[in-house]
């Protein structure tokens, strides 16, 4: 999980199942009660017992929801390397013990609190907030729900909250849990700092043949040629595509004249209003005006204030009562309508400010238009080109013949290694950006067909041609490169030890100003800066040792750079006094006490578990996640 985790897709996936799972643990209602014992049985939970065609289809429930959250598919052993598969199976064998438990306990929720819990969860609400049961319906098909499956899941679900609560209500962190962690996340310190390079390293001699040979045969690893590979490949996009699609202004201007309406900017007018429940009172305030009275007067007169009144800079589109549009868009500007009644409302109408339509002429949109065009018609030939790609990779062309039959343009890296450099040390071109296609290609070989990448929204097709296995070279072959090691190396001890010398004098009552002088180097001052801080000049390590150092003691630490050191001294402390009224407390204390809650849960639902029996087949399981197919 640890290597999973470092590459983009694995960062996604672990915050995924580590933000959701883990939170979640047994609470959210994943699982289904499963009964019934038999052969194909996967998990026994106390009388519960889960089938491995149950657990396949949870598991792969689980890889669409993490596919659609990061927005590319998750293959089963991408799944399995991140660890998905170990957490699916620990969140359904928690649930089914709180199940379990629930079910000892008696608990039990009638059909009308579990309709009102339905009814009342805002993601199921229409336009005016109240429950719709269309948005409801299209939400159960999205996530491949019936409706039975989902009223039932949220029974159980609601009941396994109640039997948490039970024992994690009224948990809350202590106001000297929160004074701790309000003092270490928001404690700040100032580092008087001084950096040491080669310069200071004094004088290093060239090694000798003799010494270089003994340095490069211990260090014969770090110098070995890695492994390269050789790669054609095909890329497909729509925005590939478009490029070559060519659109004559008679077309564009086809679609131009055809949805002109679009590309028009609509007149906007500035609309006072006031409403009046009867057209007998709006006729009355009519006469007022038409008397001398202000609209403006008239308003406040009725104790309304400058927003209640306006509308707002609007289309005649954007007013959904068409009278009042009608009667609004036909004012002229600063006059006073007459009563209008709208669908909803009697009211007298003013406009403050008009602000005119526009229609753009072709030739200011053309270039746009064109490519939108293209970009339109190259998604609609995106699929039919992919389909031509598959079919001539499934007739045996390789991917510099599919690309020439098809008129596309195949890409052949000579050689790149697993860091995407090529035998000069330099980074490859021709890769595409992105798209981690040099991991597939070492997990590849020579004669694999590979199922494509997806990029963006397009595919990439690859074939590995060739490989060159990695091997020693010769002293010759990286004598340079040897001695540039060797020295930095020497640097290195030479800078350790001289900084080791600076820390000792200074913490003996030294000045770090003299020693700085003493090596023609410049005190730095830091601005003050907090633990997870990015301090400008001092690396992460640096800037972690000056909280593990006290106020008025030097310490060193390695600098940005390999052959830099760096000597600091603390210069000042500042302790935050907590503020327990702030909206940062608050949002302190919800995390801590869910964090409490949480761990609550995870050791009563471990003890469930150890009380009621847990049993694993783990073919069973590796059959369900396809780990069996891959051996």
């Amino acid at each position: 999980m640890r290597t999973a985790s470092k590459n983009w897709l694995g960062k996604t996936v672990m915050s995924i199942l580590f933000g959701v799972l883990i939170v979640s643990f047994g609470m959210w209602g994943i699982a289904d009660i499963f009964k019934g014992y038999g052969s194909s049985s996967l998990a026994t939970i106390g009388s519960t017992e889960i089938s491995t065609e149950q657990f396949r289809q949870l598991y792969t429930d689980k890889l669409q929801q993490l596919s659609r959250q990061f927005g590319r598919p998750l293959t089963s052993e991408q799944a399995r390397a991140f660890g998905v598969d170990r957490q699916v199976l620990q969140q359904v064998v928690a649930e089914a013990a709180l199940d379990e438990e629930v079910r000892r306990l008696g608990l039990a929720q009638s059909d009308a609190d579990v309709a009102r819990a339905i009814a009342s969860d805002p993601n199921f609400a229409g336009v005016g907030g109240q429950f719709d049961p269309q948005r409801f319906a299209y939400a159960l098909r999205q996530f491949g729900y019936t409706e039975q499956r989902y009223i039932a899941e949220q029974r159980r679900t609601s009941l396994r909250r109640q039997l948490a609560a039970s024992f994690t209500s009224g948990l809350e962190p202590t106001k000297t849990q929160l004074d701790a962690l309000t003092r270490f996340q928001n404690e700040e310190r100032n580092v008087d700092y001084i950096t040491l390079g080669a310069a200071q390293a004094g004088k290093i001699d060239p090694p000798s043949p003799e010494v270089l040979k003994v340095y490069f045969d211990e260090n014969k690893a770090l110098f070995r040629a890695p492994e390269y590979r050789k790669i054609a490949l095909l890329s497909v996009t729509p925005d590939a595509i478009a490029k070559k699609i060519v659109i004559t202004d008679d077309d564009a201007r086809k679609i131009f004249e055809r949805d002109k309406d679009r590309y028009a900017k609509p007149e906007k007018r500035d609309i006072l209003q006031i409403a009046f429940p009867t057209m007998d009172e709006a006729r009355a305030a009519r006469d007022k005006i038409a008397g001398g009275m202000s609209f403006e007067d008239l308003a406040k007169q009725m104790k309304l204030s400058a927003s209640d009144i306006d509308l707002g800079l609007v289309g005649k589109a954007n007013i959904g009562d068409v009278a009042i549009a009608d009667a609004a868009f036909a004012l002229p500007l600063n006059d006073v309508s007459q009563p209008v009644k709208g669908a909803l409302a009697n009211a007298l109408l003013k406009v403050v400010k008009i602000e005119p339509g526009s229609t753009p002429s072709y030739e200011s949109l053309a270039d746009t238009l064109k490519k939108q065009i293209a970009s339109d018609r190259a998604r609609a030939e995106f699929q039919d080109m992919r389909n031509k790609v598959e079919d001539e990779r499934s007739g045996g062309s390789n991917i510099a013949e599919a690309g020439k039959k098809l008129g596309l343009d195949a890409i052949t890296i000579e050689a790149v290694d697993r860091s995407g450099r090529g035998p000069d040390g330099k980074p490859v071109t021709g890769l595409p950006q992105g798209i981690d296609l040099i991991s597939a290609a070492f997990a590849s070989n020579v004669g694999v067909e590979n199922d494509p990448i997806t990029a963006g929204t397009g595919e990439i097709w690859f074939d590995v041609l060739g490989v060159t296995p990695s091997r020693e070279r010769p002293l010759d072959e990286v004598k340079d490169q040897v001695v540039a090691r060797w020295r930095d190396e020497q640097i290195a001890t030479m800078l350790r030890a001289k900084t080791n010398e600076i820390v000792d004098k200074v913490n003996k009552g030294g000045s770090l100003a003299a020693e700085a002088a003493s090596v023609g180097v410049k005190v730095e001052k830091t601005p003050p800066f907090k633990r997870a801080a990015t301090v400008n000049g001092l690396p992460e390590r640096a800037v972690e040792a000056a909280f593990r150092t006290a106020k008025g003691v030097a310490a060193q630490t390695e600098g940005v750079n390999n052959s830099d050191w760096i000597v600091f001294q603390v210069a000042n402390i500042t302790v935050p006094s907590a503020n327990f009224a702030g909206d940062d407390m608050k949002k302190l204390k919800d995390t801590l006490q869910n964090s409490m809650s949480n761990e609550q849960i995870a050791e009563y639902v471990a003890h469930l578990e150890s009380e009621i029996g847990v049993k694993i087949n783990q073919s069973a399981f590796a059959t369900a996640t396809g780990a069996n197919a891959t051996q």
